[in-house]
């Protein structure tokens, strides 16, 4: 990936472009540009700015959200440079604009913008800044769209993709199957970089892996197992051991040999008769060409009476090579009752044939699964090892967006506030610094908003915490512990130490740690426990200082 010099306190740092060449200053909404003139037409384009990017709701009807795409907006300003072409066609797009504009446009890049930020892959609540960025108003808002397109899906994504793994369980896989179902390219790169993040193990999506290291998994589908007609298509049958000691002239009278085996077996007659053959054929074939990663699709004819039989014969056929076939994967049908007649049928293969560990082979489970039927299939009982999630998860079908937002909360160290009807849409405002306050169980209790002089919480200290809106929630807390979420990850000309950008798998285990130290009841599918997201009591008193003063008085006739 290419990278563009960016200036961080007089030094050169080379720091990657967006991962999507797509993410531009050009990216964005025209009314940026067209504010952007009215700030510079006023001489206030130079007017030190802060704005703060959050949400207000959780999404999914839950009550925790996964922080992501933070490295992507750092990625953009660290190569924020409007080109010529750029110019020109802003320039026939708003011929009335001044030629000194257009010059200043092409002046500008990102070197005195600071940005603030939680860590990507960090549980977050709504109305606390997940960004807080500061800068020149009028280059501040040219960030504001690309930010929030980069932010929105990401965090959306990921919290979903943490869902389904806190639904399926630690122990099992999960298998991220989207692309195809994505929305576009950019979406199913998207989706496979954040549900890794979310807590997936592995994507279908092999570009994703290159350009993220994102482990990936894949066999085959049911056009290639359909498209043999006979063994006989077979023409290389030679199959090596796995140590290189000896060699099968003819693996596939060796899969045979077993089928019969398995259809003479005491403990399995009558279970099923004459199995497919092509698909036998299939199986073969594509043991043969990847004998140490062998997974079947055993669901093109019929599961019981076909697919897991001819699996199971190809399977011990390369036991008997020395290798060690990976498992199985449903794709069609009742999901939990196949799932179990399997399973009992590789515990009676291994006990009628001695093969040690042939009972735990895996059971991968695909077919437009999602958190609610993973749910069913824990409630009924199943023998599923990993799960392949697709369309629900990469489209996050439950929830369209997020709805972050970027809102103006200070100008030239003047507080400002955005009022409304809404009171779930009045901004907080100044600049700020928030912590997370720890309990004596170790469970987060509240996050709380601070101004940016207020002293920090201290560790013991009783701490009043306040609802930023409504006067009768309140609490006080004595922290066991205080984690004070915001870091500088872009210090423009400041002389504040810049946070280097994790790695994803980083990320990754930082999302995880996040999500088992929260308490359960805040993450449980159904009914949630809201968690307690509060100012303190001077901030408090602030807001609504701001708010009488900038709300216009009614007159009554």
């Amino acid at each position: 990936m290419a990278a563009a010099a960016a200036v961080e306190n007089g030094e050169c740092v080379r720091v990657p472009r967006p991962t999507n060449p797509m993410v531009t200053p050009l990216l964005t909404d025209l009314y940026q540009f067209t504010m952007a003139y009215a700030y510079w037409k006023a001489g206030k384009h130079l007017d030190r700015a802060v704005f703060d990017l959050y949400f207000r709701k959780n999404p999914f009807a839950g009550e925790f959200t996964i922080f992501g795409g933070l490295e992507e907006c750092i990625r953009f300003i660290a190569n924020f440079k409007l080109k010529e072409e750029e110019i020109n066609f802003l320039r026939a797009t708003l011929p009335a604009c001044e030629d000194g504009f257009f010059e200043y446009l092409s002046s500008i890049d990102c070197s005195d913008v600071e940005v603030y930020a939680i860590p990507e892959g960090s549980v977050v609540f709504p109305k606390v800044p997940l960004m807080i960025i500061e800068g020149p108003v009028a280059v501040v808002q040219l960030l504001e769209t690309p930010f929030l397109s980069l932010v929105n899906y990401a965090s959306l994504v990921t919290t979903n993709a943490a869902r389904h793994r806190l639904v399926a369980g630690k122990p099992k896989n999960l298998l991220e199957f989207g692309l195809r179902r994505a929305q576009g390219p950019d979406g199913g790169i998207s989706a496979s970089r954040y549900s890794y993040m979310g807590g997936f193990d592995a994507t279908s999506n092999v570009a994703a892996g290159r350009l993220f290291g994102i482990p990936i998994r894949g066999t085959h589908s049911h056009a290639f197992v359909s498209s043999f007609l006979g063994l006989d298509e077979i023409i290389d049958k030679r199959l090596s051991s796995s140590d290189g000691s000896n060699k099968c002239e003819d693996f596939v009278s060796l899969v045979q040999n077993w089928l019969m085996k398995i259809q003479d077996a005491s403990s399995l007659r009558g279970t099923f008769g004459e199995t497919n053959q092509s698909e036998l054929a299939a199986f073969t074939s594509y043991a043969l060409a990847f004998p140490n990663s062998f997974l079947a699709l055993v669901d093109t004819y019929d599961v019981t009476r076909s697919g897991v039989p001819n699996f199971c014969a190809v399977a011990l056929a390369l036991n008997d090579m020395g290798y060690k076939a990976v498992g199985i994967r449903l794709d069609s049908g009742d999901l939990a009752y196949l799932s179990i007649e399997t399973r009992k049928f590789f515990c009676t293969i291994e006990k009628e044939f001695g093969v040690v560990g042939f009972a735990r082979t895996n059971i991968t489970a695909s077919n437009d699964l999602n958190e609610e039927t993973i749910d069913a299939l824990n409630k009924q009982g199943h023998e599923v090892d990993s799960f392949g999630i697709g369309t629900y998860l990469v489209t996050c079908y439950a929830q369209a967006a997020l709805g972050c937002v970027f809102k103006l909360v200070e100008i030239n160290k003047q507080p400002r506030i955005k009022l409304s009807e809404d009171v779930t849409k009045v901004s907080i405002p100044c600049k700020k610094r928030c912590y997370r306050l720890y309990g004596k169980e170790g469970y987060p209790l509240v996050d709380i908003m601070t101004g940016e002089d207020e002293p920090s919480p201290k560790v013991g200290e009783r701490l009043l915490c306040r609802h930023p809106f409504i006067e009768s929630k309140r609490a006080h807390v004595v922290p066991q512990h205080v984690e004070e979420l915001l870091q500088c990850y872009w210090p423009g000309n400041s002389s504040k130490q810049r946070e280097e950008l994790p790695s994803i798998n980083e990320n990754r285990s930082r999302c995880m740690r996040h999500l088992d130290r929260m308490r359960p009841d805040h993450l449980r599918r159904l009914n949630p426990t809201p968690y307690k997201v509060s100012v303190s009591a001077q901030l408090y008193d602030f807001i609504h200082f701001l708010w009488l003063n900038e709300a216009p008085v009614g007159e009554l006739q």
